[in-house]
């Protein structure tokens, strides 16, 4: 039988049974094939702006409900040398000739009227990460696709941010407000408080390089209730917000990435509150050399079960053991937390008797040698220890001794070099 005697329905589940790598083979075959693959795809990082504009991409994708437009929305050089320097999540070319970037963006009434294409071709959109958007290309979205769950603007200020309020269904939002030598915009207490009345769904929420207050803040956790995974990243918040993330009542992960500070005046103790579901602390490459905003921040955790610590800098002794106000912690995650001593661990881990899993990696100051008995019977007892404090590490030979090897559990890790 020839496939031209097969319905579209039965094809189309004929190739959604061949492997991914088989479906760029398949579609060459011939036209109607590959109309039908295009229909098989919903997920697409759109690079070529032309694509959008000419129309062509509904054609060859009508069924898309996931789509990144954000490298299409900046204009390239012509004669950029290939060089690119990296952003997460994409990169941009740098023309080292003239020592400028080669790129702009495109101009925003592009970016609307492109916001406005896929608003009218994919109603069903739940994903969109667009560079640059206007309050109306926004709105465009929010007034037609009702099933949008999940944004990620880049580019974005405070107006803009009123085009979001209609996008009452959103659930994920990535929020970031500049790149450095790049582009700037300012997302501030009135940006914050308008994406918090308008997106009460918000589960999870990450604010990279965005300024704002305890208002903000405050804002964010009396309407977005069921907020659960919030994330600062390199934020300029001014002193005194960290006090607002008790009216997160819900939140269970807080994260706090690339932060030069965490808080420049954290205010009483008494005035903090505590964040009471929450799970999990995250840091990562951030600056921890204050202690009163360290201690604040422990403080407003206090009830955290995980923490995990990942290259940040001024993270010695003394401020380690502020989490010991962090009583209930069952897991201890530490990354390149290179001032850290062996007996500054070992202060805080007997003070935490609930701690059930121990991970210690390329953290230089902390030595075998320097493992105390309490501290090799506490390894004894763990469910789960990953050891490799530096790169020449091994459990010494008074810790196997002690019988460690066979008390641990079933999980036990011994990474030796």
């Amino acid at each position: 039988m020839h496939s031209h005697h097969l319905s579209d329905s039965l094809l189309l589940l004929v190739f959604s049974k061949l492997p991914i790598s088989l479906h760029l083979l398949t579609s060459l075959v011939c036209k109607r094939w590959l109309f039908l693959h295009g229909r098989l795809l919903r997920s697409l990082k759109l690079l070529d702006w032309h694509f959008l504009h000419s129309g062509r991409l509904f054609a060859r994708f009508p069924l898309l409900t996931h789509i990144d437009i954000l490298r299409s929305c900046l204009r390239l050089s012509p004669h950029s040398p290939g060089v690119f320097l990296t952003f997460k999540p994409f990169s941009l070319p740098l023309d080292f000739a003239h020592q400028d970037a080669s790129f702009d963006m495109l101009p925003p009434d592009m970016i609307y009227q492109g916001l406005q294409l896929i608003a009218q071709n994919y109603p069903n959109l739940r994903r969109l990460a667009v560079f640059g958007a206007s309050e109306y290309g926004l709105a465009s979205l929010a007034d037609t696709c009702e099933t949008l769950q999940e944004l990620e603007l880049h580019c974005c200020g405070d107006l803009s941010l009123k085009g979001v309020s209609g996008c009452t269904n959103l659930q994920v939002m990535k929020l970031t407000a500049r790149i450095d030598g790049f582009f700037t915009c300012v997302v501030s207490d009135i940006g914050l408080t308008i994406l918090a009345q308008g997106c009460k769904r918000l589960v999870k929420l990450q604010l990279c390089a965005c300024e704002g207050s305890y208002d903000g803040i405050k804002a964010i956790g009396q309407c977005c209730q069921m907020l659960e995974d919030l994330t600062f990243q390199d934020h300029r918040m001014d002193g005194g917000w960290l006090a607002a993330l008790s009216f997160c009542s819900n939140l269970k992960t807080l994260r706090l990435h690339s932060c030069k500070a965490i808080d420049s005046n954290p205010g009483l103790d008494e005035h903090l509150g505590v964040c009471p579901m929450l799970e999990e602390l995250h840091l990562e490459r951030c600056q921890l050399r204050d202690k009163k905003s360290t201690n604040s921040l422990f403080l407003v955790c206090a009830d955290v079960r995980d923490i995990v610590l990942r290259n940040c800098w001024g993270f010695e002794d003394d401020l380690f053991v502020l989490a010991s106000v962090c009583r209930r912690v069952k897991l201890l995650y530490l990354d390149h937390c290179s001032l850290l001593t062996t007996g500054g661990l070992e202060s805080l881990l007997l003070s935490w008797k609930d701690l059930q899993r121990l991970t210690v990696v390329s953290c230089r100051k902390i030595k075998d040698s320097q493992v105390t008995p309490e501290l090799a019977s506490l390894f004894s007892v763990l469910k789960e220890l990953k050891w490799r404090p530096d790169t020449r590490s091994l459990l010494s030979s008074d810790l196997e001794g002690i019988g460690m090897w066979r008390k641990g559990g079933k999980f036990f890790t011994s990474l030796k070099s």
